[in-house]
């Protein structure tokens, strides 16, 4: 029984690694330009199709193919922040909401159009290796997306405090006029946060890759979850969204093994309306730390 329990909670953690960089790049979207993006799930999916071609047309294994769609996808991310975003960015929040909600159907029906609804995935020579440790398993794929994925939160963290640009982001998440005023270019920060946000998709995409299928349906399940953490997180709170993201896995997980397959998300909004219940504004406070 002990083992089993262990195990799940292993299996919660590795993914709960994934949702975190999505929920990360949804929570640092809010804090930083204050939208809620409803597209983030799609560039998950582009990440995935970025590197199921790059892993067929060239061999480039998805560990690689980071170096190329996070790339891309901060370049993406930019320009929808400086020719899309900022037109409609002011005290109103429905063209906002319009707006990254109709990105994410425009992403979804071009991919149909162009990759078919049809599964595509990438075999590595570590997607059904396995560490053993006793009688518990570690999927390898799946611990290096882990690691990955913590290395980037955390290289995020560092970058929002270390850096003159980082702590120009949470200046102008915390107080814009103020920042302004300092001589902060809001429309540049804007475009770096939209930038990094859509990189952590992309690497969540890639990382995906060697253990999971990309169809163009695949962004919504992730950014359903996302929305979970960072509600549970605090909307704006990085710390929050990593935490939340890792105990939703672990929920999850649990779930599943020991009241059925398809519970896992009935559990996970379980555990929503609990912490809501009990802790209204989240695990975390509201801005970008």
């Amino acid at each position: 029984m002990l083992e089993t329990v262990v195990q799940a909670v292993i299996n919660g953690l590795l993914i709960g690694g994934i949702y975190a960089l999505v929920s990360i790049g949804v929570t640092l979207i809010f804090g930083v330009v204050k939208i809620v993006n409803f597209a983030q799930g799609e560039f998950v999916m582009i990440g995935m199709y970025i590197t199921f071609f790059l892993f067929n047309s060239f061999g480039i294994d998805p560990l690689l193919s980071l170096f190329i769609s996070m790339p891309v996808l901060f370049v993406l991310g930019a320009l929808i922040q400086h020719f899309l975003i900022r037109r409609v960015l002011g005290p109103n929040d429905m063209p906002q909401i319009f707006l990254t909600f109709a990105l994410s159907l425009l992403l979804l029906n071009l991919a149909l159009l162009l990759f078919s609804a049809n599964y595509r995935t990438v075999h590595t020579s570590y997607s059904d290796a396995a560490f053993h440790i006793g009688d518990l398993y570690i999927p390898e794929a799946k611990l290096i997306a882990f690691v990955v994925a913590m290395a980037l939160s955390g290289a995020l963290w560092v970058f929002l405090h270390t850096t003159d640009l980082g702590k120009a982001m949470r200046a102008a998440s915390q107080k814009p006029d103020v920042a302004v005023l300092m001589g902060i270019n809001p429309n540049w920060v804007f475009a770096v946060a939209f930038g990094a946000a859509l990189a952590l998709a992309g690497a969540a995409g890639s990382l995906l890759m060697p253990f999971y299928s990309a169809y163009p349906f695949v962004g919504q399940v992730f950014v359903l979850m996302a929305f979970v953490a960072v509600v549970l997180g605090t909307l704006g709170n990085v710390i929050g969204a990593l935490i939340a993201s890792l105990m939703m896995g672990v929920a999850e997980s649990l779930g599943i093994q020991f009241v059925g397959a398809d519970s896992g998300l009935i559990v996970v909004f379980a555990m929503l309306l609990l912490t809501l219940a009990f802790k209204p504004n989240g695990l975390g406070g509201g801005r970008v730390r």
